[in-house]
């Protein structure tokens, strides 16, 4: 996510337990990145306390929900400063998914969706990213729908989201690939 928003961008995870902030707090600080990515921030608070917070005096207005049910898509003229701040729901999506945007929906934010077809948290961001910053409509984006990763001949998995095209590639976040092999490793014990 904080190489897909940018260095020009701020990521804030919240809601977070107070290991989890601990955890990725310091994983972000010792990761060594800089100059291409963006800070990122953990929060034990909930994100109407982070706008309620901030120094913009942000008004709920101000922030676009990233919807799945939204009524309108998100279109490059949303990026005329109508938004200062974007809402994802989730971590990588669910699948089937789950509406946990629901808890999020009710609190009255502007909403907009990014198609028909689910995508991961990272790739929402990116998406989101291209049509508001570099004014790419939706449907000028190059996706692939459920790819699969393919290891060996014997080994593939397929993902059930959208992602983003990187040439006949799903783009996937640095490690996710090596991520998913290790897990097709693992076995169960009973």
């Amino acid at each position: 996510m904080r190489h897909l928003a940018g260095e020009a961008a701020e990521v804030h995870f919240t809601h977070l337990s107070k290991k989890s902030t601990i955890s990725l707090s310091t994983t972000f600080h010792t990761s060594g990145d800089s100059g291409f990515i963006a800070k990122a921030f953990c929060h034990g608070t909930g994100v109407l306390e982070l706008i309620n917070e901030s120094p913009e005096s942000l008004r709920i207005e101000q922030v676009c929900l990233l919807d799945p049910k939204a009524p309108s898509e998100l279109s490059p003229e949303d990026g005329d400063g109508r938004f200062q701040w974007f809402l994802f729901g989730g971590i990588l999506g669910d699948d089937p998914p789950r509406d946990r945007t629901a808890e999020l929906r009710v609190m009255g934010f502007p909403t907009r969706h990014l198609g028909p077809i689910q995508m991961t948290t990272d790739t929402a961001l990116g998406v989101t990213k291209k049509v508001v910053c570099d004014k790419v409509p939706l449907d000028k984006i190059p996706y692939i729908d459920y790819p699969t990763i393919t290891f060996s001949p014997k080994e593939s998995v397929e993902m059930p989201f959208r992602y983003i095209a990187d040439g006949q590639e799903p783009l996937l976040p640095p490690g996710m690939r090596e991520l998913l092999h290790e897990d097709l490793n693992k076995s169960f014990d009973f």
